[in-house]
C-alpha cells in the first residue's frame, strides 16, 4: 500500500514538473517586416515563403503584417478569399514545414461580409481567428469591412497570446490584460506620418498590461501612395525593447521571449492585481 502511494505521489510530482517545464518554456518569435507588393497575393506569398524558409529551425512563432498578401486595400470585392481559401492553406503549409505557428491577417469574405481577419495557424494545421474590432474610419475601412465582436486568447506552448490588428492599438480597453495573457501581438499596416504613435503605444501596451508586446508593420509604398517605415519591435513586460533591429527597410528578426521575466515582474510588482474591474460589451 505504501509503495503504491509513493508511486502515485511520484507520478503526480512528475506531472507537475512537466507542466511547470512546459509553462516555463521560452518562445522564439520571428518578426517579418516586408515591402508588400500592392494587391498581388501570389507575389507576396512568394516573398514571405523565402523569408520563412530562411528562419532558424527552432523558431516557435512567425508573425506577418496586416493584410500580408495584399497591403491595406479597400478592394475587398476582388481580393477577398473564403475562410479556408488559398492564403489560409498557404499559412497551414508554412506552419507545417517550419513546425511553428504562423499569424497575420488576410482579406476574408464570409456570409455576405468582408473581414480583416487574423489567422493564428498552429503547426498541426489547426487554427483560430480574430476579426479586427476597430476598423480604420479615416481610411473608410468601416464602410467595406465588418467589425469583429470577440477578442481572442490563444493558448500555445504554455503561452497565452492576445493577437490584435493595427488600429486596435489605439484602444487600451480592448487590449486590457484581464485574462493574464503573456503576449500582446499587433499586426499592422501603420503609415509613416503616425509612426511616432505606433512606437509609443506599443511600449505603453506592454507596460500597462505587464506582458510582452510585439508589433509587426510593413515598409515601402502602397497603391494609395502611402509610405511605411516599419518600426516593428518587441517589448518586455516593463516596456524595455528586446528586439534589436531598427531598420526602416525589410528585415527578419528572431526574438526570444522569456517566461521567467513575466513570472519575476508579476510576482514582485503585482501591478495587475490593482487593475480596474470592468466588463467588455
Amino acid at each position: 500500500m505504501h509503495c503504491l502511494q509513493a508511486f502515485n505521489m511520484h507520478l503526480a510530482a512528475s506531472a507537475e514538473f512537466l507542466i511547470h517545464l512546459r509553462m516555463a518554456q521560452n518562445l522564439k518569435t520571428a518578426l517579418l517586416q516586408v515591402d508588400l507588393v500592392w494587391e498581388d497575393i501570389e507575389a507576396n506569398k512568394k516573398i514571405f515563403e523565402e523569408k520563412i524558409k530562411a528562419l532558424s529551425a527552432d523558431v516557435d512563432l512567425i508573425v506577418l503584417p496586416e493584410m500580408f498578401t495584399t497591403g491595406f486595400s479597400m478592394n475587398a470585392e476582388e481580393l477577398a478569399e473564403p475562410p479556408t481559401g488559398p492564403s489560409f492553406e498557404w499559412m497551414r503549409q508554412m506552419a507545417s514545414e517550419k513546425d511553428a505557428a504562423v499569424t497575420g491577417s488576410v482579406i476574408t469574405s464570409e456570409k455576405g461580409n468582408f473581414y480583416n481577419r487574423l489567422y493564428f495557424v498552429f503547426p498541426d494545421g489547426s487554427s483560430e481567428k480574430y476579426d479586427k474590432k476597430h476598423t480604420f474610419t479615416l481610411a473608410g475601412e468601416h464602410e467595406i469591412y465588418a467589425s469583429g465582436t470577440e477578442r481572442l486568447i490563444v493558448n500555445y506552448k504554455g503561452w497565452k497570446i492576445c493577437p490584435l490588428v493595427c488600429y486596435d492599438l489605439r484602444f487600451p480597453v480592448w487590449a486590457r490584460n484581464t485574462e493574464d495573457y503573456d503576449l500582446l501581438l499587433y499586426v499592422a499596416n501603420w503609415p509613416a506620418p503616425r509612426v511616432h504613435a505606433w512606437d509609443i503605444l506599443l511600449q505603453a501596451r506592454a507596460i500597462e498590461n505587464m506582458s510582452y508586446c510585439i508589433g509587426v508593420n510593413r515598409v515601402g509604398k502602397d497603391g494609395e501612395n502611402l509610405d511605411y517605415v516599419g518600426h516593428s519591435a518587441a517589448y518586455d513586460g516593463l516596456g524595455k525593447r528586446v528586439s534589436k533591429t531598427t531598420s526602416e527597410t525589410e528585415f527578419s528578426e528572431e526574438v526570444i521571449l522569456e517566461r521567467s521575466h513575466l513570472h519575476e515582474i508579476r510576482t514582485q510588482l503585482k501591478f495587475l492585481q490593482d487593475r480596474d474591474r470592468f466588463t467588455l460589451h
